[in-house]
């Protein structure tokens, strides 16, 4: 179980930023809103379009099957952050030996997120995140590469934020660990293009 959160006095430190890559797709919003639609009608919230009960199963699976694929490359950007936290904190004396493991990290960004990052989120659109970035940690748990449409049932398709939340759960208790919150520790989120733009400020003003 993660230890308590215990503050480490009025130190803050400066994690590694998180980087977020586009979801490169060529899927358009008007797919995806079709797809959220069909789900809809299949549960009844919504008159039917006409389309038959296949055809709108198919659209509620493909759109389902889009937002794993999105949420899979997501969980890659985390992890390679989290990645990224952990030798940090190897190379920190006063960090070393303080059970601060993976674990710490990806629950500091899905519960405990610096406020500005909050704030950007939110911004962004992404109100929800702490669901979106626990279900793409737990994907990228169980899968090496982004799996293809076959290899998921319908249960679970049609269900998996279920099944991802659970993931995501297994794998802060796999492992005791800190709880770190932005009292002690703050980090910076940027999309891929935005701090590549920083990156090329910062060289040309040298």
């Amino acid at each position: 179980m993660p230890t308590p959160a215990t503050p480490f006095g009025e130190i803050v430190w400066e994690l590694p930023p998180l980087i977020l890559h586009p979801f490169n797709e060529r899927v358009s919003p008007a797919t995806l809103l079709e797809n959220s639609k069909a789900a809809l009608m299949l549960s009844g919230l919504i008159p039917p379009d006409g389309s038959d009960e296949e055809e709108l199963k198919r659209r509620l699976l493909a759109g389902r099957y889009g937002e794993l694929r999105m949420l899979y490359f997501v969980g890659k950007d985390v992890f390679r952050w989290v990645d990224q936290c952990v030798e940090w904190t190897a190379r920190s004396e006063a960090l070393r030996n303080k059970n601060i493991h993976p674990q710490s990290f990806a629950e500091l960004l899905t519960a405990h997120p610096p406020p500005p990052v909050r704030e950007k989120l939110v911004r962004w659109g992404v109100v929800d995140y702490g669901s979106i970035f626990s279900r793409a940690i737990g994907l990228n748990v169980m899968f090496g590469e982004p799996p293809s449409s076959e290899l998921f049932t319908e249960e679970f398709l049609r269900n998996y934020h279920r099944y991802t939340d659970a993931l995501h759960r297994a794998f802060l208790l796999a492992q005791s660990h800190r709880v770190l919150t932005s009292v002690n520790f703050v980090f910076e989120l940027y999309a891929s293009g935005e701090y590549s733009r920083i990156l090329e400020s910062e060289w040309t003003a040298d």
